[in-house]
C-alpha cells in the first residue's frame, strides 16, 4: 500500500498541487491588486490548502471551533510539527487571518507572489530595523480587527515534540490586550517532518485542536509570562502522548 500511495502522489497528488499552487498564486496576486485584499488574501489560500490536504487523501478532524467568537480578533499560537501544518491550519481553522512567517517563503515560486500581495507578516531578523518593521506590521494587522497565526517555537520540530515558545506573539497580544488561542497540531510530523522535506508524504490522519481563548489578566511582563506558560501547557495537553515533555 505504501508504494501505491507513492505512485498516486507522483501521478495525481503532486501534479494537482503544482497546478493548484500556480492558479492560487495568480488569483491572490490579481485579486489583491484589484483591491479585494480581505477576500483574496484569505479564501483562495484556504481553498488551496483544503484541496492539497484532500488530494493527498489525509483524514482531518477539528475540535473546539465553538470556542471562537464571531468578529473577535485573536492571536493564534500553534506547535510546528511539519510542512503540512500550513495546510491544516489554513484549510480547516475557519478564520480569516494573516500569517507571521519567515521571509524566505517569499522566494518560493507563486507562493511568494501570493504572500507578498496579500500582505502577510514576514519575520526578518537581518537587522534591528527589520525586526521593528515586523512588529509594526503585526500591530497594524491586529488593530485592524484581523487575527494572526504564529508558530512561537520559531521553527519546525525535529522530534514531533515542542520547543520553548518565543515571546514575540505574546508581547503583541499583551500590548493590544487581545486573547491568545492555543492550537494543537497532531499528525503532521508523521506525514512530512522537516527531515523529510521534498520526499514523498506518508499517510496519517491529521487533527487540529482549538483550545479556549486565554484572556489577559493585566498588562506587562507578568501577563506575558503567564499567558505564554498557559498557552504552552494548553498546546501540549492535546499533543499525542509520545511527543509530550520532549523539549
Amino acid at each position: 500500500m505504501k508504494y501505491l500511495y507513492y505512485l498516486y502522489q507522483l501521478c495525481v497528488a503532486l501534479p494537482v498541487t503544482v497546478v493548484a499552487t500556480i492558479i492560487t498564486g495568480i488569483t491572490v496576486a490579481a485579486g489583491c491588486l484589484l483591491g479585494g485584499g480581505h477576500f483574496f488574501g484569505y479564501y483562495p489560500g484556504k481553498w488551496w490548502a483544503w484541496i492539497i490536504t484532500r488530494i493527498f487523501l489525509l483524514p482531518v478532524s477539528v475540535e473546539g471551533k465553538e470556542h471562537l467568537e464571531e468578529g473577535q480578533s485573536y492571536v493564534f499560537v500553534a506547535n510546528h510539527q511539519g510542512a503540512f501544518d500550513i495546510f491544516l491550519i489554513y484549510g480547516f481553522l475557519g478564520r480569516n487571518f494573516k500569517w507571521m512567517m519567515k521571509s524566505g517563503i517569499k522566494k518560493i515560486p507563486f507562493v511568494g507572489m501570493a504572500v507578498k500581495a496579500s500582505h502577510q507578516i514576514f519575520v526578518d531578523k537581518g537587522s534591528q530595523s527589520k525586526v521593528k518593521e515586523t512588529y509594526l506590521q503585526a500591530r497594524q494587522t491586529l488593530r485592524s480587527g484581523m487575527s494572526m497565526v504564529v508558530f512561537p517555537e520559531g521553527a519546525r520540530s525535529y522530534t514531533g515534540g515542542m520547543s520553548k515558545f518565543k515571546k514575540g506573539a505574546f508581547i503583541l497580544a499583551d500590548e493590544l490586550q487581545l486573547p491568545v488561542v492555543p492550537l494543537t497540531i497532531n499528525g503532521c510530523f508523521e506525514v512530512m517532518p522537516r527531515t523529510r522535506d521534498w520526499h514523498f508524504a506518508h499517510w496519517h490522519p491529521l487533527r487540529l485542536t482549538i483550545h479556549q481563548p486565554i484572556y489577559p489578566i493585566g498588562q506587562g511582563a507578568e501577563n506575558v509570562q503567564t499567558i505564554m506558560r498557559q498557552s504552552y501547557d494548553s498546546v501540549e495537553s492535546s499533543l499525542d502522548e509520545r511527543y509530550k515533555t520532549s523539549v
